[in-house]
């Protein structure tokens, strides 16, 4: 299994104190700089297999992401340097290689090293066995523990998996090669909310170990096989996955969560962000704390250098994270910016951790989201939105467990989309509520509410709207509708 080993340095890692760390080895050992993206030095093997990797350190500026992603006992006080060190599958000693790199930047730039029990007890060096010839280029997917032509597996031992750059890297390669990116854990690992959806979409898929030899699928819940160079679902349902519904059902934690997409021209005084910067002020009382393009997100929060990292990437799409401030309520949110023949898409998901009787902004926030709506109608070019609620961990991770599904809440739609159905016809869906006007009164956005248990309602609503011919809906909206 892999062992990640992090070192955080109140000094920025420079490339001697990199190779010291890296020397630890012994002289046998051989370093090689990885030409793919991730890690920027390694020791490789003769056949160029990675044995230790040293991703590239990322400045956290955030206070609270360090704690938030490793356990309130690694909190810092202020700004640090984050430093992967990665030890390979089956290799003699790596891991205590890797612990040791890690506490040699520790001792060399101060700061300490993560998990604590990762540095070797004597403190020495500790050379790795086998490592002989000379370097070779080092492979296309240093963080993948098994490659084969259908899926790339990495191994992960941690309490919480984060979408880190290196794993980022990762997935982008699979993707790139056509494979199945699939991440094995030992029973009790957590996912983050940013990770959770990566591996939401097959083929990828959250492989965890069940204890007795078996394996399962960590948010179907399925059994799972090793068939095909790939885990594979075999319909059966593990018995451990079903462990989680006795307490989700009673528990007193809630998630509110709004998935809303936003359109506007492009421009280049277009400043991103705004939509869900209004999320948060309306839901927390606060604005974000940071952004990223991974975890840690380490920048400041920015509407402005967020829109410049976009413009440095278009037209591909960027993804982005978002995170809260520690003293406020649990709140994380992912970001997708793209380039369309509309114009630029921003694809929003934002989930708000509560608990019974305190959230982040007064009562339970559901009062909000008319006016939530009407904002992003009237000022951030709304498509759609839809609010849900569900019981499961107000810290925001994700156990491989069942977790009661989400309720939606609520769902409201832009004025173009209304337009393009018809207003009388989108006025008249089949709820017990009349829906609420968004935005200008000559051309409304729509917000429907929905009645407690609200999926059947949901799905009628939606084949309501589906339903209505767009030919007959442009000329009632041009009639005056």
């Amino acid at each position: 299994m892999t062992t990640d080993v992090i070192a955080l340095t109140e000094r920025m890692p420079d490339p001697w104190s990199l190779v010291a760390g890296l020397m630890a080895g012994g002289p046998q050992t051989l370093l090689s700089v990885d030409r793919a993206e991730g890690a920027l030095l390694q020791l490789c093997d003769e056949q160029g297999r990675p044995l230790v990797s040293v991703e590239a350190p990322l400045l956290v500026r955030l206070p609270g992401e360090v704690a938030r992603l490793l356990g309130p006992e690694a909190a810092v006080g202020g700004p640090v340097w984050w430093t992967e060190v990665r030890a390979a599958t089956g290799v003699e000693r790596a891991p205590q290689l890797a612990g040791t790199v890690a506490a040699r930047l520790a001792g060399r730039l101060g700061g300490a090293v993560w998990p604590p029990d990762a540095v070797p007890a004597d403190g020495g060096e500790a050379p790795v066995t086998g490592v002989v010839g000379a370097a070779a280029p080092a492979a296309a997917q240093p963080a993948v523990d098994v490659l084969t032509d259908r899926a790339a597996v990495v191994i992960q031992d941690r309490p919480l998996v984060a979408m880190t750059a290196w794993l980022a890297d990762a997935l982008r390669a699979a993707q790139a090669g056509g494979r199945a990116f699939q991440i094995v854990t030992p029973p009790g690992v957590r996912l983050s909310l940013p990770t959770r959806a990566v591996l939401a979409g097959l083929p990828n898929r959250w492989v965890v170990q069940d204890g007795a030899g078996g394996y399962y699928d960590g948010l179907s819940g399925s059994v799972l096989r090793w068939q095909d160079g790939q885990f594979a679902a075999t319909g059966t349902p593990a018995p451990g996955f079903l462990d989680g519904v006795p307490r989700a059902a009673v528990s007193e934690e809630h998630q509110l969560l709004l998935t809303f997409t936003t359109r506007r021209p492009a421009d280049r005084e277009l400043l991103l962000g705004g939509g869900l910067a209004a999320v948060w002020r309306r839901l927390t009382g606060t604005e974000p704390a940071g952004w990223g393009t991974c975890e840690p997100a380490a920048l400041p929060w920015s509407r402005r250098e967020l829109t410049e990292r976009v413009r440095a990437r278009a037209p591909q799409s960027t993804w982005l994270v978002v995170v809260g401030h520690p003293e406020g309520p649990p709140a994380i949110a992912t970001l997708r910016v793209r380039i369309t023949t509309g114009g630029v898409e921003e694809e929003v998901t934002f989930a708000l951790g509560q608990r019974d009787g305190a959230t982040g902004n007064g009562a339970d926030g559901t009062a909000e989201l008319p006016g939530l709506a009407g904002e992003l109608a009237a000022r951030y070019g709304l498509v759609s939105l839809l609010a849900q609620r569900r019981r499961a961990r107000a810290d925001l991770t994700v156990p491989a467990q069942l977790e009661p599904g989400p309720a939606p809440l609520a769902f409201a739609l832009g004025a173009e989309d209304v337009h393009r159905i018809g207003l009388p016809h989108a006025l008249r869906p089949p709820l017990p509520t009349t829906p609420r006007r968004l935005g200008p009164a000559g051309r409304p956005g729509l917000y429907y509410p929905l009645p407690d248990g609200g999926w059947p309602a949901y799905q009628h609503l939606m084949a309501h709207l589906h339903g209505a011919d767009p030919a007959r809906g442009a000329r009632a909206s041009a009639g005056g509708g």
